[in-house]
């Protein structure tokens, strides 16, 4: 399908984003910017930020909607957290996103890694936000529960779609597992923001997407993200439908009607984008 014009973005020069780029090579560091070849890439770059992604870049998982390259991993790299803490105290971030591929492989799904990641960030002493960004662990609580006991700022976890579309575009994910982790997050330490996303364009109907908010806020979720999905390359899961954007401001005003804390929806809009802002805008309660 051909983009509509409220989807051309202009890309940054190239001397731009080589500060970020430089010190990601040096660290032989992953980011999710990168890997999902995200629209956003060269806005994040050029302003100095990054999501960073953890516990390499091949997944186990193969979603229809994700450039992601799906394979068998190698075991994670030891130094991979101090590595991470070290790039983000040189960019000088105060506010920064960790993901992952997802790594049914590993015995806790690399919950501990997130821990180990977050721990040595604090590390570093400057106060600096941490939003993470996970895998539904196959449903595993005691590595949710490690994850949590880190005391991440924000936990994150994406519910990508209506639960109609499961089957097609997260074959190897379940949508009330998704939902259940964020309402354990929330039980387990309500301290913790909780935050979700889900992309538009796939197929999905109004009373769906309705359908499938009141079941994020059910869930106890505080902060959502709503997009449009952009097949990533040929393989991939086609768009539907390019979503116009008053549409996406008429579902932040439902969101921001049901409860949600902070909604951020529009076309370019991605989980960890302008993330900092959305925590920043959270009203105190």
């Amino acid at each position: 399908m051909r983009k509509p014009h409220w989807l051309k973005k202009r890309i940054p020069p190239y001397e731009d984003l080589l500060k970020v780029k430089t010190l990601l090579d040096k660290g032989s560091l992953h980011t999710v910017c990168e890997e999902a070849r995200c629209p956003n890439l060269g806005e994040c770059f050029s302003q100095g930020t990054a999501t960073f992604l953890i516990l390499g870049d091949v997944c186990t998982r193969n979603c229809g909607f994700c450039a992601v390259q799906h394979g068998a991993p190698i075991l994670p790299a030891e130094d991979e957290p101090n590595r991470i803490a070290r790039a983000v105290v040189e960019m000088g971030l105060h506010y920064v996103v960790i993901t992952s591929v997802t790594r049914d492989d590993l015995p806790d799904g690399g919950a501990s890694f997130f821990a180990r990641t977050i721990e040595a960030i604090r590390e570093q002493g400057q106060g600096i936000k941490i939003e993470v960004l996970i895998p539904d662990f196959r449903g595993d609580l005691s590595s949710l529960e490690t994850v949590l006991r880190a005391s991440p700022d924000v936990l994150n976890h994406n519910i990508e779609t209506i639960q109609r579309l499961y089957a097609e575009v997260r074959p190897q994910a379940d949508y009330k597992r998704s939902l259940n982790l964020l309402k354990q997050s929330k039980d387990l330490y309500p301290q913790i923001q909780t935050k979700s996303g889900f992309m538009l364009g796939l197929g999905e109907t109004y009373q769906e997407i309705i359908e499938l908010m009141e079941d994020l806020r059910k869930a106890e979720c505080d902060l959502l993200t709503i997009g449009q999905y952009l097949q990533p390359r040929s393989d991939r899961l086609p768009v539907a439908r390019f979503i116009p954007p008053e549409e996406f401001e008429e579902y932040k005003k439902i969101g921001e009607g049901m409860g949600f804390r902070v909604v951020a929806s529009g076309p370019f809009v991605r989980s960890s984008f302008h993330a900092s802002q959305m925590f920043t805008e959270t009203p105190i309660q």
